[in-house]
């Protein structure tokens, strides 16, 4: 799917989860990714292989089923509008791309009174140098490995400064920032996110893996993800910690993506 040059340009593997594996401008890549021949093996209830791209994760993120229960699915419909079917629940998501937007509006169907989390969980190709963006002084909640967290104010996390996505000095951190939009810069280029949705949770969440994860095999892989709700995990936190259908069970809401071009 592609828009004039030097617009964005997006790849979407449909038959594994919807996956986006390319996301360019100007011919610059913007996703990560690893060599994962597991990857096209996942069924559901597979544990969750991370190959990088884009993946859509509901209605968890941590918890059962790992990394949610439309990632390892196959898709149906196109690139421009494409549907999963799950137990729990049905996802439509329809893209559009105009120069360096690219917009993607989700219709979730399900019980009434449904409660999920969703994230575009977005794997970004970084340089050590590259930095995030968000309003200073906004909460911020960084977790442990057991799903508790604690409060902090962007960007500082106990000494961690999550606004820097480099160099790599051995740490991983999950953290979710409760603010709908944010900007991570690489040198000259630039990316844009924003996530809404009337009446439901919005926020920022960040995998910042410097190498960090997993013990027995680091590597680098940096998570800048568009949210709704604001813990991983939607077994935990409170009700209004996560997205709920409204009485028909219904939930809409839209992401956008915006690239600025290196010069």
């Amino acid at each position: 799917m592609n828009g004039p040059d030097p617009g964005i340009a997006v790849e979407i593997d449909l038959a594994h989860g919807g996956r986006w594996t390319s996301l360019r401008r100007g011919g610059v890549e913007w996703l990560w990714r690893r060599d994962a021949p597991d990857r096209y093996q996942a069924t559901p209830g597979s544990a969750f292989v991370d190959a990088g791209g884009m993946e859509e994760c509901i209605p968890t993120v941590r918890g059962r089923p790992d990394h949610g229960d439309a990632w390892c699915r196959p898709w149906t419909g196109d690139a421009g509008r494409a549907s999963v079917t799950a137990a729990e629940f049905s996802l439509t998501r329809t893209l559009s791309v105009s120069g360096g937007s690219l917009t993607a509006d989700y219709a979730l169907a399900a019980a009434p009174g449904y409660r999920f989390v969703w994230a575009a969980h977005l794997l970004l190709d970084l340089s050590s140098q590259a930095t995030l963006e968000c309003e200073p002084g906004v909460a911020v909640r960084v977790f442990g490995g057991s799903e508790s967290w604690v409060h902090r104010r962007w960007p500082d996390a106990s000494g961690l400064h999550l606004n820097h996505l480099g160099p790599d000095d051995g740490t991983a951190v999950s953290a979710i920032v409760e603010t709908p939009r944010a900007l991570v810069r690489d040198g000259p280029r630039r990316l844009h996110l924003a996530v809404r949705g009337a009446g439901l949770p919005t926020a920022i969440g960040l995998w910042r893996n410097l190498r960090g994860w997993p013990v027995a095999s680091r590597y680098r892989s940096i998570g800048v993800e568009p949210m709704l709700g604001r813990v991983w995990d939607r077994a935990v936190g409170s009700s209004r910690d996560k997205a709920v259908t409204d009485s028909d069970g219904r939930a809409r809401w839209r992401m956008t993506v915006a690239l600025a071009a290196a010069t």
